[in-house]
């Protein structure tokens, strides 16, 4: 009898920027979901010398999904080698590995590698395998590139602010009420819908209509990684307004003598070709920097003004 089918694929490209940097990249786990636009949030869970634990989530084919995995950094190899350690459906198993290859001081090829099966090796879940790692790793060599190719002083990189709250409560409580975003619409007045799924405990899709100052509404699509009971909220935007290429954020809940110190945190980086269109002639990359800081500081500090209502009148 044969085994489980075991398929094996390969992608790669061309980047112009030194094998080290472009490998440095690849090991900082922490700054994929700015890099990747399937990456919603990483984090690295153990490391022992060479070998290490992460935990990912994000998007495939438009789902998301979290797994574990288990990498074997070899730097002076240019090798990056990684198995999940326990598998989302319909993937039953997958691996594969990174290889960045010189080919010069200030260019590389990086090859991705991959293999995988599918639960009961049914032909749908190949198919939609293979879907979701084609897509998946285009994209990310392509953000790769991208990122690599612009260097650490590039003006286009993300920006990162926080918006912060004490409230008379328990981080549970606070966090109950930002997890809980189905109420939103009925909860906070900038928000005119919501749709929320979460298939899987703490992974959420979130879609929402969002109202600005101007009347405006504007139509987000988030994932969101929810560390109950009283944890981290992460999330990622997956369909964003016009203004911005990227969009991840961070809600933060720290106990102390007062109560709890809630933290909005986001990370944004600008779409500049869109400038002129959404801020008009003249404005720039300053420009927009502040019209975003000022409309996401907006939303979140409503929002946590609200929970401190909500939070502070059930005491």
């Amino acid at each position: 009898m044969s085994g489980p089918e075991v398929r094996e694929v390969e992608h790669e490209i061309t980047v112009d920027a030194s094998a080290k940097a472009v490998y440095q990249l690849l090991v900082e786990v922490e700054d994929w979901p700015a890099m990747f636009p399937p990456s919603v949030h990483v984090e690295r869970v153990e490391q022992d010398g060479e070998h290490e634990r992460i935990r990912i989530c994000a998007t495939a084919n438009g789902a998301a999904k979290s797994w574990t995995s288990i990498r074997r950094l070899l730097p002076d190899e240019g090798v990056i080698r990684f198995r999940q350690e326990k598998s989302s459906a319909p993937v039953a198993g997958m691996g594969g590995t990174w290889i960045v290859e010189p080919q010069g001081d200030e260019r590389c090829r990086v090859r991705l590698l991959h293999d995988y099966r599918a639960v009961d090796d049914d032909p749908a879940a190949l198919k939609w395998i293979a879907e979701a790692v084609d897509r998946n790793s285009h994209a990310e060599l392509a953000a790769l590139k991208t990122t690599a190719e612009l260097g650490p002083d590039a003006a286009q990189k993300p920006f990162t602010f926080d918006d912060s709250l004490q409230i008379a409560g328990t981080a549970a409580e606070v966090f109950a009420f930002i997890d809980q975003a189905q109420l939103w619409q009925e909860r906070l007045p900038h928000v005119a819908r919501v749709v929320l799924e979460e298939e899987t405990e703490g992974l959420q899709l979130l879609e929402m209509d969002t109202r600005s100052p101007d009347g405006s509404i504007h139509t987000t699509k988030s994932v969101r990684v929810c560390q109950r009971p009283a944890g981290t909220i992460h999330y990622k935007q997956i369909k964003l307004p016009a203004l911005m290429t990227l969009h991840t954020g961070r809600w933060s809940f720290t106990e102390n003598a007062d109560g709890v110190l809630a933290v909005s945190r986001h990370t944004v980086a600008i779409n500049e070709a869109k400038i002129a269109e959404v801020l008009g002639e003249g404005a720039g990359l300053a420009e927009a920097r502040a019209a975003v800081r000022r409309a996401l500081g907006t939303n979140s500090l409503s929002t946590l003004n609200h929970a401190k209502v909500h939070v502070e009148g059930r005491s």
